[in-house]
């Protein structure tokens, strides 16, 4: 944490966290090429400097930089930094609520992470952690960033009695569960968050907090955070036509602790990788099963856990934190493997 944030612990504030991305980004020449950008060349205290005039009267906002990278380059080392800034901050009772600054391309991964590991945490103290990120660079005309932040700290600092703690995002005026996202569109404002109810707080669908409320009742432990080079070794495959089992093999040569399997349709998987993955799973290798469809139910198919309503991304950070998980009860003598963890992911409630 930087002395701004430790000189003012005693003052009921709102933590703004950067990780950097877009929304901290600068066009060489923002009238003619605006997509034509570096990401996280702004600080956080920048940000907040450029909606200032904007934000509630009474709201004190505190900010501390966690890295500033196009998140595209992230690495597991800063979704523990991350996240470990969460946990301690969410103890604080000066703390209101927690905003995060974030890349919009992995901001999936990142979501889906906070939820499994600070999730209870949140919900349990009444807080909220509200990610979001922006399209367009902070100095192109019609940058989204400003209003995307603005809409944040507003959530982040509004009634409890409107929704519950959690973690949860706001884009392009609208919100949802952090796990709910999903980058569907390269350059479109409203990318990440579709179909969900107004970020102005007041406007909330019943059906959508009765489904925020079935998830967060769903959760019921967060996951321990893993260590630095502690984190399993997990990649992502894509079933397809002209799939070889070379593809299976290739990893059974090498250190990876799981695979995330993402079929086609309903999660099918090639043929010609059948004999291969049971080897891999006889091998100790952990699989999981999505579609790369990137929506609907998965059919029950073989003796490989499917990841229930996760995508690929959000399943791979499943199963990282479900194998250390599973080492960590070893360690202290815990009888639960990394399946009865995922298991408790997968199950959750989809939000409809």
């Amino acid at each position: 944490m930087n002395a701004n944030l430790l000189n003012s612990a005693q003052t009921p504030h709102i933590l703004v966290l950067g990780m950097g991305g877009t929304i901290a980004g600068l066009a060489a020449n923002p009238e003619i090429k605006p997509l034509d950008y570096q990401s996280g060349q702004l600080g956080v205290e920048n940000l907040l400097g450029h909606i200032a005039q904007a934000v509630p009267e009474g709201l004190t906002l505190l900010s501390t930089q966690i890295t500033n990278l196009d998140s595209r380059n992230l690495a597991e080392s800063h979704l523990a930094l991350l996240g470990r800034a969460v946990r301690e901050a969410l103890a604080s009772p000066m703390v209101l609520g927690i905003v995060v600054t974030h890349g919009t391309d992995t901001m999936e991964e990142t979501g889906a992470f906070l939820q499994f590991a600070c999730g209870k945490h949140a919900q349990n103290l009444g807080k909220r952690v509200i990610l979001t990120g922006a399209m367009l660079p902070a100095n192109v005309l019609g940058a989204d960033g400003p209003s995307n932040l603005l809409d944040a700290i507003r959530w982040a600092a509004s009634p409890i009695d409107n929704c519950p703690g959690g973690i949860f995002a706001v884009m392009a005026g609208r919100a949802c569960m952090a796990l709910d996202l999903a980058k569907r569109h390269t350059t479109a404002l409203n990318a990440l968050v579709k179909d969900s109810p107004s970020s102005s707080a007041g406007l909330i669908n019943p059906s959508w907090l009765s489904g925020v409320k079935a998830v967060e009742a769903a959760w019921l432990e967060d996951l321990p955070i893993p260590d630095e080079g502690d984190w399993p070794w997990v990649e992502i495959l894509t079933s397809h036509t002209g799939a070889r089992p070379e593809t299976i093999r290739h990893w059974m040569d090498s250190e990876v602790d799981g695979l995330v399997l993402a079929g086609t349709g309903m999660g099918g998987l090639h043929k010609v990788w059948e004999e291969s993955l049971g080897l891999a799973a006889a091998q100790g290798i952990a699989l999981v099963r999505t579609s790369r469809a990137g929506s609907g139910e998965m059919a029950a198919e073989g003796n490989i856990l499917a990841t229930g309503h996760l995508s690929a991304p959000r399943a791979r950070i499943a199963l990282q934190l479900a194998l250390n998980a599973a080492k960590q009860a070893k360690i202290i003598g815990k009888p639960l493997t990394w399946q009865d963890f995922f298991a408790r992911i997968a199950d959750l409630p989809k939000i409809q």
